[in-house]
């Protein structure tokens, strides 16, 4: 499989976490309406799509983190391997569980 597919189905589901996860972004709303309200000139639909886009960055570098460690044992010294691609696909997969069930029922 190309390296594309990868990236692609990493930010698939980095997108589905971001939008559909519940808790992560009722948390990052919050805390974007209290830190930056200013920034966002006081619109909450704006804020909304800040949180969403947070979760989805946020979940996509915590899934990577594994997948760091693992080129830094295996001793990868340019490029990511085929290896640590599907370390990092399978750990944003993992991340977006909870948000499938609201995925699933909304759908696109």
């Amino acid at each position: 499989m190309e390296r594309q597919w990868y990236f692609i189905g990493i930010a698939a589901f980095g997108m589905i976490n971001g939008m559909f996860s519940q808790v992560p972004l009722l948390f990052a709303l919050l805390h974007v309406q209290i830190l930056a309200p200013a920034l966002l000139f006081g619109s909450v639909p704006l804020a909304l799509l800040m949180s969403s886009l947070m979760v989805s960055t946020a979940t996509i570098i915590l899934a990577g983190i594994p997948a760091a460690i693992y080129e830094r044992f295996s001793g990868a010294a340019d490029d990511s391997s085929v290896t640590s691609l599907w370390i990092w696909l399978a750990g944003t997969g993992l991340l977006t569980l909870p948000a499938m069930g609201n995925f699933l029922t909304v759908g696109l």
